[in-house]
């Protein structure tokens, strides 16, 4: 009897132990399984972490190749522009209105008689064009209105002319548009299409010669050419010219 009581005491303690291990087992089982949604679940948010950063890491690229790019756009034509110029004061003119409204990028902007307005070279020019030497003298509306290539003396070429001289072409309206219409060829004309006789607003020929800071416009020589504005092609020269002086 008391090896059959301990047979089956060693049976239960067998049993019991078995179960305890299957227990544990499972127990094992459903924390490895938890473990391995949160590992799961850790991966995918990682997954997710990759993919939105590497979505903006591609956008903050695309931002800066379009600023660049913009960039590159703006100083081509800011380079662009200033390579088409022409002539021996050119420099002076860029050391003396180097941005704003009156510069070669600002004037790019503007139909010629406002691009004319900001450039303080051209003060005198500007007046005798708008009504402010004559008031029966306006011709703003004119020259932007139409595709020109524009002589522009300066105002250190208004200031060779006599005082008594001067006045007396602002009072003559008709002698004044003459003049002033005298300095307009209808069409843009670039530095390498310039020299020759070319019929002016006015009606006679003004003739351009050289080529280069050497070019003269009648007797009147370069400071800088090639200036582009809206409707127009400029040429700053040293000089007011005359028509009829041939």
């Amino acid at each position: 009897m008391k090896t059959a009581l301990a047979t089956r005491t060693m049976r239960s303690t067998t049993a019991r132990a078995i179960a305890s291990v299957g227990i544990g087992a499972i127990g094992l089982l459903g924390l490895s399984a938890c473990g391995g949604s949160m590992d799961d679940s850790g991966e995918d948010t990682g997954a997710e972490q990759s993919q939105e950063e590497s979505g903006s890491d591609s956008q903050m690229e695309d931002d800066t190749s379009m600023e660049s790019d913009a960039g590159t756009d703006e100083d081509m034509a800011a380079e662009g522009g200033a390579a088409d110029l022409v002539g021996s004061g050119c420099a002076a003119y860029a050391e003396e209105v180097p941005d704003g409204d009156g510069s070669v990028e600002g004037m790019a902007q503007d139909p010629v008689a406002v691009a004319a307005s900001n450039n303080p070279m051209l003060t005198v020019l500007t007046q005798a064009v708008s009504g402010e030497l004559n008031p029966d003298v306006d011709l703003v509306d004119t020259l932007n209105g139409d595709e020109f290539t524009v002589i522009a003396p300066i105002d250190d070429a208004f200031a060779e002319i006599p005082e008594d001289d001067l006045n007396a072409l602002a009072e003559d309206a008709n002698a004044l548009t003459d003049v002033l219409t005298y300095h307009v060829i209808p069409g843009q004309l670039s530095p390498d299409e310039i020299a020759g006789e070319h019929e002016t607003v006015q009606g006679d020929m003004v003739t351009v010669e050289g080529e280069g800071e050497g070019m003269m416009f009648d007797e009147a020589g370069l400071v800088c050419g090639g200036v582009q504005t809206a409707n127009a092609t400029v040429y700053m020269v040293d000089g007011v010219l005359m028509p009829g002086d041939d």
